[in-house]
């Protein structure tokens, strides 16, 4: 992989199983716009970012070592990807670690499939996923607001909330765009404000989770320190957050690659895939532990994405 600075933006060229369509667009994230095919902005960490990534092939050198990595070829393992407007010091401090740029995803696909080969469709049809370095506590709040949502519609509130009480970001063509909100000022935000950003019910869980945040009950790095299931447990303290929130606030906003989330999607899916009955979520977690270990999070993505586009068990 080559990364280098070209007249004020960032060129990454042969960068392998990386595909920012499979990575934005699988339910990880929210606080992005499309804006044409392999074309995004998207904010994060307080930064604005518009990224592309253009239609080159990989190259038969590529293609023999993602067949020596991986045992299989797919043409979503070598690209060039820009980053406008960017340096090479925000790449290096930002971008780099967001994208999970330093990981071997080869290897980690390896280990996947080694635990189940019957995942391979899956995983190279979503080969280019990413699991985000994200924000934490923008990761909390947009979960919380994901109950029984819509991407789309989770989406639209993040960005509401955003343009209300993030900070404002001139671009060059003058258009505005907006960062997600700090734990100080949403906590100055009341229930009823965040109503009004059609959160609907969800309103006094996020309240209950910004004032935990602001008062420190819920530390990021203390929860980093934390076994999993201890650090579970304390996000499941936050009023409204249940198992499945907080695992993915673990695997997308704490680096806990061993959380499995399971929502009705990822139910039906694993009940095809493995149970061919109802099964209660406890269970298919648990199973999900057990045979995917500390992969099991990047299991769940290429799962998840793979089958709700198949529409698996539905």
């Amino acid at each position: 992989m080559n990364i280098y600075s070209d007249d004020k933006n960032v060129i990454i060229e042969g960068a392998r199983d990386f595909d920012i369509e499979d990575i934005l667009e699988c339910g990880q994230c929210f606080h992005f716009t499309r804006l044409d095919d392999k074309d995004y902005e998207l904010m994060a960490y307080g930064r604005y970012l518009h990224i592309r990534q253009l239609g080159e092939k990989a190259n038969e050198k590529t293609k023999d070592n993602a067949k020596k990595d991986t045992g299989f070829v797919d043409e979503k393992n070598s690209s060039r990807i820009v980053l406008y407007n960017t340096s090479l010091e925000d790449y290096n401090e930002i971008w780099s670690r967001y994208f999970d740029m330093e990981v071997d995803y080869s290897d980690i696909k390896n280990k996947v499939l080694t635990s189940d080969d019957r995942l391979k469709e899956a995983v190279m049809a979503k080969s280019g996923i990413r699991i985000l370095k994200q924000d934490f506590f923008e990761t909390l709040i947009s979960f919380i607001i994901s109950q029984n949502k819509q991407i789309p519609h989770i989406k639209q509130i993040v960005h509401t909330i955003s343009e209300r009480y993030g900070d404002k970001i001139l671009l060059s063509d003058e258009r505005a765009v907006y960062t997600f909100p700090s734990v100080e000022r949403l906590y100055e935000v009341t229930e009823d404000e965040l109503r009004e950003c059609k959160v609907g019910f969800r309103a006094p869980y996020i309240k209950d989770a910004v004032c935990k945040v602001y008062n420190g009950e819920i530390n990021e790095e203390k929860l980093r320190g934390m076994s999993f299931n201890d650090a579970r447990e304390a996000l499941m303290t936050i009023k409204g957050v249940g198992e499945k929130v907080a695992n993915c606030v673990l695997l997308y906003g704490l680096s806990f690659t061993n959380a499995f989330p399971v929502d009705v999607w990822m139910k039906r899916i694993m009940e095809y895939m493995y149970f061919g009955e109802d099964t209660k979520k406890e269970i298919i977690e648990s199973f999900a532990y057990e045979k995917y270990g500390e992969y099991a999070g990047y299991a769940q993505q290429y799962l998840f994405y793979y089958g709700r586009e198949k529409g698996l068990g539905k």
